[in-house]
C-alpha cells in the first residue's frame, strides 16, 4: 500500500500542484475571451533584417491561446540567410496549410503573450545550420491539411522539434511546456535527443522518458513533463516550465 500512496503523492506534487499554480498565474494575465484581438506586434527581440547582414536562426516559444496557455507553449522557427533583407518565420498551425510561412511578425507576440528566445545563432554558426533546417522543413512529413493534432501531436512543438533534430550541434532543446515535442514525428519511438546528447523513449507522445546532458531528465505523462536539469540546474514542472537557471541556448 505504501508504494501506490507514494506514487499518488508524487503525481499530485509534481503534476497537479504545478498545473493549479499555472492556472492561477494564467488567469492573472487578463488575456481571456478576446484573445483574437490581442497584440501580435513585434516584441523587439530581433534587429531590423535589412540592417543586419549576418545570418540569423531563432527559435521562439510563447504561451498558447486561451486555457491551453495554462500548460502549453506554441513554438516557431525564424531563419535569415546572410545578406537576406527579411526574416522568414515558420509556424505549424491548426488552420489552413499546417506549415505557415510569415503568417505573423517574426518575433511577434503570440496573441498578447511575449515570446521567449529558446535558441539563438548568428553569423557563421547560423549560416551552417540554415540549409539543414530548411531541408528538414521541406521534408517534414506531417504537412497536409488535417495532419495537425493539438494533443499529443503532431503540433507546433512537434514541428520545431523535428527541425532542431536536423542540427544536433546546436545543442538546443524545447522547454518542458512544449507539449508535443516528444511526439514521434518520424515513427521512431526510441531515438537520440535533438541535442544528440541522450536518448528519448516516447509511447506515441502519451508518455515517455528523456535522458540527456542538454535535456536533463524528463518524465512525460500525458504530455505533461516533470524532471530536472543538471547541466543548468533547474526543476522542470508541468505548466510552470523551468524553475532555476534560465537563458536561451546560443551558438
Amino acid at each position: 500500500m505504501m508504494i501506490p500512496k507514494l506514487v499518488l503523492s508524487l503525481f499530485a506534487l509534481l503534476y497537479l500542484l504545478p498545473l493549479g499554480i499555472a492556472a492561477i498565474l494564467h488567469q492573472s494575465t487578463g488575456i481571456g475571451a478576446e484573445w483574437w484581438s490581442a497584440d501580435r506586434s513585434s516584441a523587439g527581440h530581433l534587429p531590423p533584417a535589412a540592417r543586419h547582414a549576418p545570418a540569423v536562426v531563432r527559435v521562439f516559444a510563447a504561451p498558447t491561446v486561451r486555457w491551453r496557455g495554462i500548460f502549453a507553449v506554441h513554438s516557431w522557427v525564424v531563419l535569415k540567410p546572410e545578406g537576406a533583407a527579411a526574416y522568414t518565420r515558420y509556424d505549424y498551425t491548426a488552420w489552413g496549410e499546417p506549415i505557415r510561412v510569415n503568417g505573423f511578425e517574426a518575433d511577434g507576440r503570440w496573441f498578447g503573450r511575449s515570446p521567449e528566445v529558446i535558441f539563438a545563432a548568428d553569423g557563421d554558426a547560423a549560416a551552417a545550420m540554415i540549409p539543414r533546417m530548411q531541408a528538414a522543413i521541406d521534408a517534414y512529413a506531417w504537412r497536409h491539411r488535417g495532419d495537425y493534432r493539438a494533443w499529443p501531436g503532431p503540433n507546433s512543438n512537434t514541428f520545431v522539434a523535428a527541425v532542431l533534430d536536423a542540427v544536433p550541434d546546436a545543442g538546443a532543446t524545447l522547454p518542458p511546456t512544449a507539449i508535443g515535442k516528444d511526439y514521434p514525428y518520424d515513427g521512431r519511438w526510441v531515438r537520440r535527443t535533438a541535442s544528440g546528447t541522450g536518448i528519448r523513449l516516447s509511447l506515441g507522445g502519451y508518455a515517455g522518458l528523456t535522458l540527456g546532458w542538454v535535456e536533463g531528465v524528463e518524465v512525460n505523462i500525458l504530455g505533461g513533463v516533470a524532471g530536472f536539469d543538471i547541466r543548468r540546474p533547474a526543476l522542470k514542472l508541468p505548466g510552470l516550465g523551468r524553475l532555476g537557471l534560465r537563458g536561451a541556448e546560443s551558438a
